[in-house]
């Protein structure tokens, strides 16, 4: 067997560590699930603990970027490396160790695609903080960069299986956001406070 062909599993397997999940239920004994929007990403865990949730946020785009780094030591190409991506964020949505029910992509994609094409994460990620300054809501301003990455990718000469993963992984993250879209039509979602809680 060639060991490309592991890849995509180990990237998912990777993907479906639930840090958040396991940040909080280690630290203070709760379950996130039953806490503020019941997920388990970096902003949700946030609501409840800034440094859980920033520690949270670094280790799960830390996963998203290992992948990709697996799937390079591994022997996999640019195609290889994409699949990588997009199976790490597959498993922190859907993953095994929750009964197939995780995150929302965001931290795990930005890790990913930060290891596929940094100059696009870094454009991208502009355009999240000043979605988010303006606005105060991470959903849109992950939605928006999220969107945006694939245009990045190509402006930066990315090549084609770069663009077409990406866009996919991109999709993904921006489909589970579903609930919020809906929310912020019907003007009902929550802000981000910048507060100092620990």
């Amino acid at each position: 067997m060639r060991l490309e062909y592991l890849i995509p599993g180990v990237a998912y397997l990777l993907g479906s560590i639930p840090f958040g999940y396991m940040l909080v239920k280690f630290t203070e004994g709760k379950d996130i699930r039953t806490l503020g929007s019941g997920n388990i990403g970096a902003t949700n865990v946030f609501r409840q603990s800034r440094w859980a949730g920033l520690l949270t946020f670094l280790l799960d785009a830390g996963k998203g970027y290992l992948a990709v780094l697996l799937a390079a030591w591994m022997g996999g190409g640019p195609h290889w490396q994409a699949v990588a991506a997009v199976a790490a964020i597959v498993g922190h949505i859907f993953t095994v160790w929750l009964r197939f029910r995780g995150g929302k992509g965001v931290a795990a994609g930005c890790g990913a695609f930060l290891a596929l094409s940094p100059q696009a994460v870094l454009t991208t990620f502009i355009f999240f903080v000043l979605i988010l300054i303006a606005t105060r809501y991470v959903s849109l301003a992950s939605i928006g960069a999220t969107a945006l990455f694939p245009f990045w990718a190509y402006v930066f000469g990315e090549p084609l299986p770069v663009l077409v993963w990406g866009s996919f992984g991109a999709l993904l993250i921006i489909g589970k956001h579903y609930q919020n879209i809906q929310r912020l039509i019907s003007g009902t979602e929550s802000k981000m406070k910048f507060g100092t809680r620990s």
